[in-house]
């Protein structure tokens, strides 16, 4: 292999490696190997921006070998335009080859990259649910928790009895909602399940893209709990519908929630932000929501914090400098734009 290693890609293919890159900071979303070249070569912008990072689990195995595939969780800072800084994605490689050379996949590849300036460890939703997507990918047995989690949403052992329920078991379920009646007993336990159940689930269901029978559920309940100002039903209903195949249901939800009681609320309006973004692509939508974090109470952290996590996505940026220039906005919402200014 060259000493001059351009992009990851040729780090791992060169490596002699099959691997697939996920986007893991907002969802944890596939990334198309076009789609990831073009972004290494900064030609497109990073398509999931978060706190001016991209946040990446790259999985790679050794095609001859049988062992488990590595995973790198890494994060490289982005520009302005949300492109890849590119001297830190090559220091990272410089740094993986002056460790391995080109036997990344070798017995001393464990724990070389710890002190890996790049390198950060995802949260324990993340990883399970991480892990549960990867042994759907590879068509391997969900862990040991999975059964115990089936009982579980089955109503077998009752919902009370929760703290039995392992977090990798959940994300397990979710992950496989069309095998056995896990659907059907989901759809029949949801309205029952207690909090401390309801949260990680939907920190589960948030990166699946979910058949329409269970959003039309999810529509319903986040409607009721909208109306009822129960924030943390609502946002646990916004956050499992976020990557809904249907997706006019997940843009009913939002726009209930956009006119509902909860519409100034801090964690609905940050559910909005940061899981249902890609309906903010939407202008009309787009503005209302603005106006909205304009008249939050804490609007001088609030309105700046969402307003650069907004501007930062390549799909959504035209449309919110768009609003800069908006004629028939409210004072309230030009007094917000202007302090960013100011």
């Amino acid at each position: 292999m060259s000493e001059h290693i351009a992009t990851l890609g040729q780090l791992l293919d060169g490596a002699g490696t099959q691997w697939r890159a996920f986007d893991i900071g907002r969802h944890i979303t596939k990334l198309d190997k076009q789609q990831f070249l073009a972004v290494e070569q900064a030609q497109i912008p990073y398509p999931y921006p978060l706190a001016g990072h991209a946040w990446l689990a790259i999985q790679f195995w050794d095609s001859k070998a049988s062992k488990e595939p590595y995973v790198w969780f890494l994060k490289f800072p982005l520009d302005e335009q949300s492109k890849l800084v590119s001297a830190s994605r090559d220091h990272f490689a410089d740094m993986v080859i002056q460790a391995l050379g080109t036997e990344i996949t070798g017995e001393q590849a464990d724990g070389t990259l710890d002190n890996n300036p790049y390198v950060f460890t995802p949260n324990a939703n993340k990883l399970a649910a991480f892990n549960a997507q990867i042994k759907v990918l590879l068509k391997q047995p969900a862990s040991q928790y999975y059964e115990h989690a089936q009982l579980y949403f089955s109503g077998k052992i009752g919902f009370d009895n929760w703290q039995s329920v392992a977090l990798q078991g959940i994300a397990d379920f979710a992950y496989r909602l069309n095998s056995a009646d896990n659907l059907k007993h989901l759809q029949a336990a949801w309205p029952q399940l207690p909090v401390e159940v309801l949260q990680p689930l939907s920190a589960m269901l948030e990166h699946i893209e979910i058949p329409p029978t269970l959003s039309e559920l999810l529509l319903s309940y986040g409607q009721t709990a909208l109306n009822n100002k129960d924030a943390i039903a609502a946002t646990a209903a916004l956050r499992a519908i976020s990557s809904a195949q249907a997706k006019g249901l997940s843009a009913q939800l939002v726009d209930c929630a956009l006119n509902s009681p909860l519409k100034h609320d801090s964690d609905v309006l940050l559910t909005i932000a940061g899981r249902c973004f890609k309906q903010l692509e939407e202008p009309k939508r787009l503005h209302i929501f603005m106006e909205n974090c304009a008249h939050h109470e804490k609007i001088a952290e609030l309105f700046p914090s969402v307003f650069a996590d907004l501007v930062a996505i390549a799909t959504i940026r035209p449309h919110l400098l768009a609003l800069l220039r908006e004629e028939n906005r409210s004072e309230t919402l030009a007094r917000a734009i202007g302090r960013l200014f100011s």
